[in-house]
């Protein structure tokens, strides 16, 4: 307490300078239109600086909750989409698909907390499981295209089987002959590339056609897999294999689509008794 006392005695004409200087201030302020304006003005500008840099922090703070509210909207929108329309990519139109395809498709959205691409059998990890409606093969995607298959689950978790798997096939189509092949990882340790087997050799097929999923697998129709890199790759006498760059960017994967079928078990149990009665 002394040495506080000795130091406002000490440095007291300073705090009385200070004192003066602001009540100089707010009388000038107060009685004087222009200086009140001026004052408002620059305050105004001060303060609005200062709301504008927090609000850039809280932005940047809550980025995490915006991406989880941003991906819910896009698995929505997907499912409006897939219920709704298929996008013709070789036209500027639009063709309303058959209606046993309406509201066939749900989406749950789910965050990847783990992730392979360099081994020789890659999965990832998700952090949705069978209390959010995720059940073993069920099939997984991006907004940019494919990404595996479900092939274990927890009640919160759930692993995938990569598309970057050696055992993990996926009916495609090419963009222009509507060809119907395989889409495998091939022996290719390379994450960015894939090869489309199965495909007759007398097919044209060009650098840079796109190839998309043919909704004969777990994944809808029209889902664009990747283009083709690579023509010509002869596997037999009457087949090639297609090189293709990868639509989906498996090294940065953070939000992921669980595609849920909501008409699989219906088709399960036609093909169950088809093959019994056969």
């Amino acid at each position: 307490m002394r040495n506080l006392w000795l130091f406002l005695v000490r440095y007291n004409a300073i705090f009385w300078f200070i004192l003066f200087f602001v009540v100089s201030i707010i009388l000038v302020v107060r009685h004087n239109n222009f200086q009140r304006s001026s004052f408002i003005s620059s305050s105004n500008v001060f303060i609005g600086s200062y709301y504008k840099q927090v609000n850039s922090w809280k932005s940047y703070l809550s980025l995490n909750e915006t991406n989880e509210e941003l991906a819910a909207e896009n698995g929505m929108l997907r499912e409006q989409i897939q219920s709704l329309l298929q996008a013709d990519t070789t036209a500027d139109t639009v063709r309303i698909i058959d209606s046993i395809e309406q509201g066939r498709y749900a989406f749950i959205v789910a965050k990847v907390a783990n992730n392979s691409i360099h081994q020789k059998n890659n999965y990832l990890t998700l952090d949705k499981g069978s209390a959010d409606g995720v059940e073993k093969g069920m099939g997984v995607i991006t907004s940019n295209g494919v990404v595996g298959i479900v092939l274990q689950t927890s009640p919160h978790f759930s692993s995938v089987q990569s598309l970057l798997h050696p055992d993990t096939r996926i009916s495609v189509t090419l963009d222009s002959s509507e060809v119907i092949g395989s889409l495998v990882w091939g022996s290719s340790i390379d994450p960015r590339y894939g090869v489309v087997r199965d495909i007759p050799n007398h097919v044209k097929v060009e650098q840079g056609e796109k190839v998309y999923t043919s909704g004969f697998s777990l994944f809808p129709a029209g889902i664009q897999v990747g283009k083709i890199v690579e023509t010509g790759i002869t596997s037999g006498e009457s087949f090639l294999d297609l090189k293709i760059e990868l639509s989906t960017n498996f090294s940065n994967l953070h939000h992921v689509y669980v595609v849920k079928d909501l008409l699989i078990k219906e088709k399960e149990q036609l093909e169950a008794d088809s093959q019994d009665n056969g």
